[in-house]
Parts: C-alpha cells; sequence; structure tokens
C-alpha cells in the first residue's frame, strides 16, 4: 500500500509542482491550500508524512503544527520555510516538527527527507513486532497491548504512535528505573539530527492523556527533573 502524504502549501504552482513530484515517485499524495483545511484533514485521515509550509494567510504552518500536536497528533512532520530565521526552525522543532527544509530547496533533498522520516517509522514497527512477550501489561488501572498499538482504561481504547509504543516498551523493560531523554532519543529515535528533547516531552504529554487518571498529576509516567523519566 502506497504511504499517504499531506502536502500544505499555499502557492499553487509549488504545491501542484510537489503533489506532481511525490506522486511520481508513488505516493498517495493529498494537498491542502491553507492552515484550516490541513488541520481538517489532519483530525479525518491518516498520513504518513506531512510536507507543512509555515507562511501562510489566515492559519499558519506553526499554527498549525501547535494545533495538531496539542490535540495528540503525533504525524511526522516536514516544515517548510522561506525564512532564513534561525528563531522560526528553532521554534518549529520545539513545537514537534520532526524536520525541515528552507526555500528554495532541492526536491531530490526533500524527497529524501521524507524517505527518512518513513523509515524511521518503520524500524520502530519492526522493531515492536520482534518483541518478545509479553506484549501486554498493565499499568496501575490501564491495559497497554503493544501488540496491537492499543491503550485501554476505563472502557476506553486509545491507540498508540510507534513513537509511544517504543517509549512505553523502554519505559517497561526498565520499569522503576529513570530513563534519559537522550537514551529516548537514541533508541526509539534513534538519534535523529533534528529532534530535540522537547519532542521527547510531547510524546510523554500525549501518553499520560491516554494511560493517567489524571495528566496533570500523573502517578506512573513520572518525571525525574534533571533526569528523564520513570514508570512506577
Amino acid at each position: 500500500m502506497a504511504h499517504r502524504l499531506l502536502v500544505v502549501e499555499d502557492d499553487p504552482t509549488l504545491r501542484t509542482g510537489l503533489e506532481d513530484a511525490f506522486s511520481m515517485e508513488g505516493y498517495d499524495v493529498t494537498v491542502a491550500q491553507d492552515g484550516f483545511q490541513a488541520e481538517e484533514f489532519l483530525q479525518t485521515r491518516h498520513f504518513s508524512v506531512v510536507v507543512l509550509d509555515i507562511m501562510m494567510p489566515g492559519k499558519s504552518g506553526l499554527e498549525v503544527l501547535k494545533s495538531v500536536r496539542d490535540a495528540g497528533i503525533l504525524t511526522p512532520v516536514i516544515l517548510l520555510t522561506a525564512r532564513s530565521d534561525e528563531n522560526d526552525r528553532v521554534f518549529g522543532l520545539e513545537l514537534g516538527a520532526d524536520d525541515y527544509v528552507t526555500k528554495p530547496f532541492s526536491l531530490r533533498e526533500l524527497l529524501a527527507r521524507v524517505k527518512v522520516l518513513i523509515r524511521r517509522e518503520e524500524r520502530v514497527l519492526d522493531r515492536l513486532k520482534e518483541l518478545a512477550p509479553p506484549q501486554a501489561f498493565r499499568i496501575g488501572e490501564t491495559e497497554v497491548d503493544l501488540g496491537t498499538f492499543t491503550v485501554t482504561r476505563d472502557g476506553r481504547t486509545f491507540p498508540l504512535t510507534p513513537k509511544e509504543a517504543g517509549m512505553l516498551h523502554l519505559l517497561q523493560q526498565e520499569r522503576g528505573r529513570v530513563v534519559s531523554r537522550d537514551r529516548f532519543l537514541r533508541e526509539v529515535w534513534e538519534d535523529g539530527d533534528a529532534v530535540t528533547h522537547r519532542t521527547v516531552d510531547t510524546h510523554m504529554l500525549n501518553l499520560r492523556k491516554k494511560i493517567e487518571e489524571d495528566s496533570s498529576r500523573p502517578e506512573h509516567l513520572q518525571t525525574v527533573h534533571g533526569a528523564g523519566y520513570r514508570l512506577t
């Protein structure tokens, strides 16, 4: 099955060019012309990667990124920016972007970066499929099943992303011991150049919403200040 990409770009010429280029590479491409349309698609459909322009009228790419990350949508995102200002790129990464390219960019480079993100997700999935039993365990009153990428609490079932499942697997292996953010980046994200500690924190925030009774006062996914996280 072809990987599904979402291209968000307000410039119609560039939008069409990217759609054609990715389609020729075998991707199933959906295009959005503004931030509002992008949010609608991300809330109702699954994508392998989002290519997201920062500078758009109405709702900027950074606003879209913050909104979807706050909603727990962790689809990998590559930012497109015409700005040379480093602050935009850093802010985007802190909001949870996975990579960025600066306009004007090489199409070959963008294609390569999309492939890298997809391969990272596939490696995590492959690694989790090879886990030795048990793939299911409990965290308090929550049932975790890494085989089906789900957690169940209070009769409700929530899906896990591959990165969330990878984090839970590592925490379960080290149950009661601290796992540093650097170790999460090394073993779950495989030292992705554009990934920061903020990305780990964002994923942990979303895990708490799915697992803890009160995510603002976590009992099981605990922060150890200055060190990392611990599962109790």
